[in-house]
């Protein structure tokens, strides 16, 4: 897997921050609620290491399965296959960030189904008073129906096996890290950027032509 695959997929995660604070934003907020000025950042670490853990073994499991049944059909045309599944969840990532369309959510209410069994657990945890609560909530939250999510693990299964997967992914959690790190200590700030129709449509535009350079590189390049 090349440099610019990881690079691209830190990228997408940095765009994507805008998805993030909506999905993630009030989660990140709770936890610095109740929580000792000193303490705040921590425990924040804390909760994005162990999201960033979750993001990483679904990479690295998607990756060993794409491998798998990539054996099932020429080398090439397995790449051809599973690049061009990846470059249209982006596509559909970008429209869904943007407000044009909204077709990626009902993949994020397919999700649904597994974190209602998952949830729970979280909620046992709250509130958080310690790194070690932090670090477990972070871990059960990264597997929250999210689309963003969804479409870099779709590109993930044509990574090449599961190391590499695993890096996509431990790549593109690096990129939505910032983010969330802002979103714990300037949460309101933050959100009223984020908000913002250019902001969003322009994140959008950027993730979808991700999306694009897939595209052309299983077909044409």
């Amino acid at each position: 897997m090349s440099d610019t695959a990881l690079i691209s997929a830190f990228v997408v995660g940095l765009l994507g921050g805008v998805h993030c604070a909506g999905m993630c934003g009030g989660i990140v907020g709770a936890l610095s609620l109740g929580i000792q000025s000193g303490r705040q950042l921590p425990v924040l670490f804390a909760y994005n290491l162990g999201r960033i853990a979750s993001y990483t073994l679904a990479g690295a499991v998607m990756g060993a399965l794409g491998f798998f049944f990539s054996g099932l059909l020429s080398v090439q045309m397995a790449q051809r296959v599973l690049l061009t599944f990846a470059g249209v969840f982006l596509i559909l990532m970008g429209f869904y960030l943007a407000g044009w369309s909204a077709a990626l959510s009902r993949v994020e209410r397919a999700g649904g189904v597994i974190w209602r069994r998952i949830e729970p657990l979280g909620r046992g945890l709250l509130p958080v008073r310690t790194v070690r609560q932090a670090l477990a909530l972070g871990m059960l939250w990264g597997w929250l129906p999210c689309g963003l999510v969804y479409s870099e693990l779709v590109w993930t299964v044509s990574s090449g096996g599961a190391l590499q997967g695993a890096s996509l992914m431990l790549a593109f959690g690096l990129g939505t890290l910032p983010n969330l790190l802002l979103m714990g200590v300037a949460a309101n700030q933050l959100n009223r950027w984020t908000r913002r129709p250019l902001v969003r449509q322009l994140a959008g535009a950027l993730v979808a032509g991700f999306g694009v350079w897939l595209l052309y590189d299983a077909w044409l390049r």
